[in-house]
Order: C-alpha cells, then sequence, then structure tokens
C-alpha cells in the first residue's frame, strides 16, 4: 500500500492533487514485466492526451553520425549535439522537436507526463519534457543509460517553456516511464530535482508523482533541498510524491481515477498480460485513460520486447486520435527503412510560427494524409451507427491480421528483414484503404 501525497492510502495508488486554477490535462503510461507478462516479453504502451485540435505525427529518424562539437536545435534552446545518435521511431505533436513517446533501435522505449508539485513551474523556455524524452532515446541503448541522459541534460539546461501551439502558456514538470529488454524505471523531476524508482513486474504513471518511499536512485540535493524549504523535517521516513507534492488538498481531479484504474488493470491481468491486453487498456473510455473532450488521446502506442534479442521488438502506433478508432500498426527497426511519408506532418521551415518570435501568432495545418483520412472517415462513421460497425469491422480485421503477423515473426527467429522496410507504410496504406 503506497500512501499518496496528501497522506491517505487510497486503494494502493496515489491520487493526484493540483492547484484549483489548474485545467485538467492527461497522460497514462503502462509497463509490464516478465512474469506479470506472457512469453518472456516486456510490454509497454502510452496515451497521449493532448488538445483536442493537435495533430501527432509518427515519424521516423535513421541513425546519424554528427561532427565533433556540432549543435543540436531543440523545440526553443540549443545544446551541444553528440557524435552518434540512434535510429528513433517517434510520435509526437507535429509543432515542436521532441516526442510525446517513442522507442530507438536498441529496444529503448520511453513515455512522458506532465507533473506539478510544490517546486515552482517558470516560463522560462528550456528543453521540454518531450525534448528530454527524444534525446534519450537518441543517445542511449539501455533504460538506466537513457534515464541518466536525461537527468544529465535536466542538470545542465533545464526544463521549461510552453508546452502547446497557443499563445497563452502551459507549461510543466515531467515523469518519465523508460523500459527496454531487461527491465524499467520510473523517474519523477520537480525542476532540476529528481528520484527515480526501478520496476517491479508492473507501473503505470499518470500526472501525479508516484513515487513514495521506494527510491533506488536520487538527486544528490533533493532531500537537502526538500528540508530547507521546510517541506521535509529531516527525520520521517522521506516520501518523495508526499514531500514534492501540492498540500492543497481541496482538488482532486481526474488523473487520479485514471492513475488508480491503470493500476487495477494491470494488477487484474498481471501474469497474462499480452501486447492486446495493453490495447484493451488503452482503449478503456470507462476509466478514462483513452481520454475524450477538449483534452483527449491523441495518439497511442504500444510495444513488445522480447527478453531474447535474437527477435525484434515491435512497436505499434496509431498516428490518429482515439485508439478505440485506429489501428495500432507495427513497426520494427530494419535495414533500409522506407520513409513514414502518410504520416509525417508538412515542415514550414524558418517560418514557422513556432520558430518566430513572439512565437505562436498564426496556427498552420499541420495534418499528415493519415490524419486527414482519418478525420474524414470519423465524420461517416458519427453519421451512422451501422456505418461505423462496418467500417470499425475493417480496421479491427487489418489490425488483427497484422498483430498475428508479429506473432509469427516473433516465434521465428529466422525472419527475413528485408521483407519489412515498409512494413508501417504498407499497413498505413491498408488502413486509408480500409476507411472505403
Amino acid at each position: 500500500m503506497h500512501p499518496n501525497a496528501c497522506g491517505r492510502v487510497i486503494d494502493s495508488c496515489l491520487c493526484l492533487v493540483l492547484p484549483e486554477n489548474m485545467e485538467p490535462c492527461s497522460c497514462d503510461t503502462f509497463v509490464a514485466l516478465p512474469p506479470a507478462t506472457v512469453g518472456n516479453r516486456v510490454i509497454f504502451g502510452k496515451n497521449s492526451d493532448r488538445p483536442d485540435d493537435e495533430v501527432q505525427e509518427v515519424l521516423y529518424v535513421p541513425s546519424k553520425n554528427h561532427e565533433p562539437g556540432g549543435k543540436l536545435e531543440c523545440t526553443y534552446i540549443e545544446i551541444e549535439q553528440v557524435e552518434n545518435t540512434y535510429a528513433v521511431i517517434l510520435s509526437r505533436p507535429s509543432w515542436l522537436w521532441g516526442a510525446e513517446m517513442g522507442a530507438n533501435e536498441h529496444g529503448v522505449c520511453i513515455g512522458n507526463e506532465a507533473v506539478w508539485g510544490r517546486e515552482e513551474v517558470g516560463d522560462e523556455e528550456a528543453l521540454l519534457g518531450m525534448d528530454l524524452l527524444r534525446l534519450g532515446l537518441e543517445r542511449a541503448d539501455t533504460a538506466e543509460k537513457a534515464l541518466h541522459v536525461i537527468v544529465d541534460l535536466l542538470e545542465r539546461y533545464g526544463q521549461g517553456g510552453n508546452c502547446m501551439e497557443d499563445r497563452g502558456s502551459f507549461t510543466y514538470h515531467n515523469s518519465f516511464l523508460i523500459a527496454d529488454r531487461k527491465e524499467a524505471w520510473i523517474l519523477e523531476t520537480a525542476g532540476k530535482y529528481w528520484a527515480a524508482e526501478k520496476v517491479e513486474e508492473t507501473r503505470n504513471i499518470s500526472n501525479n508523482l508516484s513515487i513514495t518511499t521506494k527510491i533506488d536512485l536520487e538527486h544528490p540535493g533533493m532531500r537537502e533541498y526538500a528540508r530547507n524549504r521546510g517541506w521535509w523535517d529531516g527525520k520521517k521516513e522521506f516520501n518523495f510524491a508526499a514531500v514534492y507534492s501540492y498540500d492543497n488538498t481541496a482538488r482532486l481531479i481526474t488523473s487520479g481515477g485514471r492513475y488508480c484504474e491503470g493500476y487495477k488493470q494491470l494488477k487484474k491481468h498481471k501474469g497474462n498480460i499480452t501486447v492486446e491486453t495493453m490495447m484493451t487498456i488503452l482503449r478503456d473510455k470507462g476509466s478514462g485513460i483513452n481520454m475524450q473532450g477538449g483534452f483527449m488521446t491523441t495518439g497511442s502506442m504500444a510495444s513488445i520486447l522480447p527478453q531474447d534479442c535474437s527477435l525484434p521488438c515491435v512497436h505499434l502506433f496509431t498516428g490518429t486520435p482515439d485508439p478505440d478508432r485506429s489501428i495500432f500498426k507495427p513497426f520494427i527497426f530494419v535495414p533500409d527503412i522506407v520513409q513514414l511519408l502518410k504520416t509525417t506532418s508538412p515542415t514550414f521551415g524558418p517560418d514557422d510560427p513556432v520558430k518566430k518570435t513572439p512565437r505562436f501568432q498564426t496556427k498552420p495545418d499541420r495534418r499528415h494524409e493519415l490524419y486527414i483520412q482519418h478525420e474524414i472517415v470519423m465524420d461517416i462513421m458519427d453519421t451512422s451507427q451501422q456505418k461505423e460497425r462496418d467500417i470499425l469491422e475493417k480496421m479491427k480485421a487489418l489490425e488483427k491480421e497484422k498483430l498475428e503477423l508479429m506473432e509469427s515473426i516473433l516465434q521465428n527467429k529466422n525472419y527475413d528483414a528485408s521483407k519489412f522496410a515498409d512494413l508501417f507504410t504498407n499497413t498505413v496504406e491498408e488502413e486509408i484503404n480500409s476507411y472505403k
């Protein structure tokens, strides 16, 4: 049983406390490790819940060698580039550099969440949490290394800046769920301070600090800082969520419910969790995990990470809103990947309103081809229950076919990698055809 930030135990999971003027927003990230899973696999999943008019693209970036001493332009600031970056597959809001979720060629997966607490969130532009996520994927070949990449960059450059494509200011700290074939970590931050917990079997995160007394790694000054601020007396057992969360208990919002529901679902299926289980959790509207409304699930990801390194990791992305009415499409890292043109948004170069100051004075049309076609078919489905059933039946049949293909690959170490360079691209094309 884990006490929450208010010191109460609520159904073995934490409830989020936010200030009264904070608008709700959300995401949920999940991981399950053997023996909670079937087939000696790590299963990862995330819903990215963002403004309902924001386009999320699925983008492949190949590995690359860079000139020593080079610079890298992230969403708002420039940082030092490393000499080698790994290939990554990203699901990201199309206006920024970083990503809400993704994976790299070594089987590292990361999802991030917005979190708030007693430590003030500044408006100064720095690295977004989504930038830190992509940097962790590009620069680390294990989950623990990715954690260290993120905290080192956090210490050096800080986190901050507007997290929405809007003239208003929306800022937050970040938490991360980082997984690979062997293990998973939770990393939660408050400004430059942080705590990390190594996962045992199943874990989920939402928009609340959730690390309590099991702290496996931490910022060296985290406890002393909390004591100096009067948040911790230096005597009680140190509870990161209780110390760094808000002490205003007047308002508990929906994120706590989602966290608890996700916790329950992972425990309910413990020992039998598959990628299909994860996709079902991500599609659950009743719990709020599949969020609807002004903030909604605009993209989803599920991954299969076999512990046998001779087998490929399989990453599935929707690239469209509402996973209950979208197809999870598979991607495997193989040589000569065909570029994902129909899930890649248009670019605007130096004319992009994100690059100009003041920022966000206009909002261009960032819809990619799959998003456009999905938007059209959603409108059709809304006109008739029969049309909705017919279209969803075709979509689910395609998804099932691809999942069966992936399972056959995971049962066969001698699969022909050359056949899967266009796997995701072809599935997107088949999805668009299934709408007709």
